[in-house]
């Protein structure tokens, strides 16, 4: 079978490291449509810049590339003509990883026909010795702006639209006759990748095409046409026309199109889901293990609609707690290769803005045949887990299930149960008792954590709420009770639980791992914090000192010092030391601000197919497991699971029900442990659990990587996934960032309490106390003095009043302006504090 990794093998054993198409097909013995699927796997692998384009016929590797100088990367503008191209990892030679630190600036000339968010390659043109690099863009690998969203304006010459994204730089050049859409259907994709469907997401704000006899102002999506050249602006067609900036919920459709969010499912996959049966055959269920008649119960939020997990907990005669975790059983439903994995796999997640979702999977699927609706039978993966009072894992069983949820249960009245409120009690009488157990274990699971050095920085997240007309009302920052620590609890074990399981069994699998931190950002910290007198406790940081030779020539013979720059190298830095100081500086003044830069300096978690850890959990392996309706990697983890699980009872002789297990016994007594303390050295002690997998890992290292799914498969899921998180991520901040200023526009000249975030040359980000809402004090308008900004201390300083603003100073601030179009908010110190807040002309 033809595979990516086969491609890449033969291409890296050629003389060159490059191969043509016609050699590919007549090296690798392709016939027939194993030629088409040949040029698939070839743009895919252009794509992720594992392989680069040099001509319509010929293939190489990045770092084989004619020119040594070459490398392939993401290009990321800035508004002012400039950009950064982040390098592929895999398109640097050992020579240029050593060379480069970070990314490749790219000045406004260098830039060519290039736009923002393409794949391009480019030539290093000068390298300073701190590793900063500039270079110019040779041609854009691949376009990532087939469509374009803007705003429609009439000109003299010729129509244009001028993008919403900023980063954007060019205007779209719209041709006569190219104004309105051909085909007058909402949401109607490009051309060539037309398809009939039917929007079963989004709301109906969106205006028709046929009302529009005026464009101008109007938002709409354009599909390009003709790429920029070095003397010519891109054209294009108007394909959608969405409605003014100012229309109800069009902020919510500009930011699915603008980060190209996949939102109309196609006719086959819609297919799919509405031949779904609810009925589950007697077949089906004769291998399953059956929970009906257990207490089950999912815990979500008051809007939620698709649920995925379901819990309970009961006492075990030896004291132990018997935990149980079930998880819709996605992959029954949807099979590898089907119209609806296509579309998962596409989504890669659900994203969920603050009045509606773009769902991975179709509503028949998310909220009603996977949803673990109560009082319904629902298939399941299960992990049941046997707990020993200090948390540790006795010994857990996974299998497949099906349960009858007792109830649909909220956050707040699981929380008001817990919390003695009378009303809850009463009308959950009969779970109350499991709900306080629930209570009790998931401390003890806190604990443990804790003993091994997991970081929990708890930082609250902005709510908006709305009206019965749907309007926005306020800005809240989000609460989190016992009910929310302890769903996060369990669904921890149980993740840790099914990593470990297929990890020792060898089976290659997706992992949720997370990096330690880069030195520099070890070392930034450091000094910001030091000015509040904290520190992580990493000791003395080794530095290298580097000096620029323009430095040096500028200094020569006058007798300055030439100006030194400091790189960190490599630091020894463990999760218990975030741990500590998150602890040391609970309920100070200072603990907002640290907390978020103590976060920033951290690498952000992705999916791999190798296993390296999760640092921030302090957990040796990690999986998504529990939420397979919203997250395409743990359906895939669910795949293998049941594959394993499937093999494991054929090895038995078909014994049902079908599961494996590890020491579940409920009779058998607490297994003794030692505490997990530092040791003299400041290291993590090793957990028992640590120790056993360790010897599990030593004794089968050796074995190679088996299971359903390749490997060079699970590393293009990975990759592609860990991509649509992002995105997800990206699109959920800004249109956030938009409602805020939306919901701002008419609190200009009131006056704020807030905190100073973040400082810089330009000015000082303030966030309000009670609003959630962050914005920027320019340098410029403080004019009481003139003031400089000092990067050695972060600070802004007053040349003559050395009146001082720095990270996590409390100031009154009046909201300015706001700029619609940047979603900016612009801000306006106080001098004095009033008694209460007013209105300013």
């Amino acid at each position: 079978m033809l595979s990516d990794a086969t491609i890449l093998k033969h291409i890296a054993r050629q003389p060159k490291r490059s191969a043509g198409f016609k050699q590919l097909v007549r090296e690798l013995g392709l016939h027939g449509d194993a030629r088409p699927e040949l040029d698939s796997h070839l743009q895919k692998l252009v794509a992720a810049g594992e392989l680069v384009q040099l001509n319509s016929d010929r293939y190489a590797l990045p770092q084989a590339a004619p020119d040594k100088n070459l490398v392939a990367g993401r290009l990321t503008m800035h508004r002012d003509g400039f950009g950064f191209v982040i390098p592929d990892a895999s398109s640097l030679s050992p020579a240029m990883k050593s060379r480069l630190a970070g990314d490749i600036f790219i000045a406004p000339h260098a830039i060519g026909n290039a736009m923002h968010g393409d794949r391009v390659l480019v030539d290093i043109v000068a390298t300073r010795p701190d590793g900063r690099a500039e270079g110019r863009i040779v041609r854009s690998v691949v376009r990532s702006q087939p469509t374009v969203v803007g705003i429609f304006h009439y000109g003299s010459r010729h129509n244009y639209v001028k993008p919403i994204d900023s980063k954007i730089t060019h205007e779209i050049v719209i041709p006569a006759g190219m104004e309105i859409p051909a085909v007058k259907a909402a949401g109607e994709p490009p051309a060539g990748k037309r398809r009939k469907s039917v929007d079963r997401v989004l709301g109906d704000e969106a205006a028709r095409q046929s009302e529009w006899d005026d464009l101008e102002g109007v938002v709409v999506d354009v599909e390009i046409t003709d790429w920029p050249t070095p003397t010519q602006n891109p054209r294009g067609r108007v394909f959608e026309i969405l409605g003014r900036q100012d229309d109800f919920g069009i902020d919510v459709e500009i930011t699915i199109r603008k980060f190209h969010l996949p939102h109309h499912f196609p006719p086959a996959a819609l297919e799919e889901a509405q031949n779904v049966s609810a009925v589950i055959p007697a077949q089906e269920l004769r291998h399953r293990r059956d929970f009906r008649a257990v207490p089950i119960v999912t815990i979500d939020g008051e809007t939620a609609r698709d649920f995925d997990d379901a819990v309970t907990v009961r006492r075990l005669p030896n004291g132990n707690f018997e935990l149980q975790v079930h998880i819709a059983d996605v992959a029954q439903y949807v099979t590898p290769d089907s119209a609806l994995d296509q579309e998962a796999h596409l989504r890669g997640t659900s994203v969920y803005f603050p009045d509606r979702a773009v769902p991975m999977l179709p509503l028949e699927l998310s909220t009603d045949i996977c949803s673990l609706r109560p009082h319904l039978d629902r298939l399941v993966l299960s992990c049941v887990m046997q707990i020993d009072p200090r948390g540790e894992i006795a010994g857990y069983e996974l299998c497949e299930g099906v349960i009858r949820s007792a109830e649909r249960m909220t956050y707040t009245a699981v929380n008001d149960v817990i919390e003695g409120d009378a009303a809850a009690r009463e009308r959950y009488a009969a779970l109350a008792p499991t709900f306080e157990l629930m209570r009790d274990l998931a401390v003890i699971l806190n604990h443990k954590r804790q003993r091994r050095g997991s970081i929990d920085f708890d930082l609250p997240e902005p709510v908006i709420e709305f009206d019965e007309l749907g309007l926005m009302k306020s800005i809240t920052r989000s609460e989190r009770n016992i009910a929310h620590r302890l769903i996060e609890e369990f669904m921890l074990s149980a993740n840790e639980c099914v990593a470990q399981y297929l990890e020792s069994k060898r089976i290659a699998s997706l992992y949720r791992i997370h990096e330690k931190p880069d030195a520099k950002r070890v070392y930034d910290f450091e000094v910001i914090a030091a000015t509040f007198g904290y520190s992580l406790g990493v000791g003395a940081l080794p530095i290298h000192r580097v000096q620029l030779k323009t430095d040096r020539r500028a200094a020569r013979g006058t007798g300055k010092q030439a100006h030194t720059i400091e790189v960190p190298k490599d630091v020894h830095i463990t999760p218990r030391m975030y741990q500590k100081l998150a602890a040391k500086i609970a309920g100070k003044p200072e603990e907002r601000i640290l907390s978020y830069l103590m976060l920033r300096s951290l690498k952000q978690a992705r999916y791999s197919e190798e296993n390296v850890g999760h640092f921030a959990l302090a957990a040796s392996s990690y999986t998504h497991f529990t939420s397979p309706i919203r997250r395409y990697p743990d359906l895939i983890v669910h795949r293998i699971l049941k594959q394993v699980l499937k093999s494991s009872a054929e090895k038995r002789d078909g014994e049902v029900p079908v599961g494996v297990s590890l020491a579940l016994d409920p009779n058998a007594g607490v297994r003794p442990g030692r505490a997990e303390r530092p040791n003299m050295d400041g290291h993590d002690a090793p957990s028992p659990w640590s120790k056993r997998r360790d010897h599990a890992a030593h004794r089968e290292a050796h074995e190679p990587l088996g299971g359903p799914i390749p490997l060079d498969q699970l590393h293009d899921i990975a990759e592609e996934s860990s991509h649509s998180e992002r995105r997800a991520d990206e699109a959920e901040r800004e249109l956030m960032e938009w409602k805020k200023v939306k919901f701002m526009q008419d609190r200009v000249g009131e006056d704020f309490d807030g905190l100073i975030t973040s400082v810089t040359k330009f000015g000082f980000f303030v966030e309000l106390t009670d609003l959630f809402v962050e914005g920027l004090v320019p340098l410029n308008t403080l004019t009481d003095d003139y003031y400089t900004y000092h990067e050695n201390t972060r600070q802004i300083i007053g040349q003559h009043t050395r009146k001082t603003y720095s990270l996590g100073q409390r100031i009154r601030v009046l909201v300015d302006r706001i700029d619609p179009v940047e979603k900016k908010i612009q801000f306006a110190v106080l001098e004095q504090r009033p008694a209460s807040k007013r209105k300013r002309k």
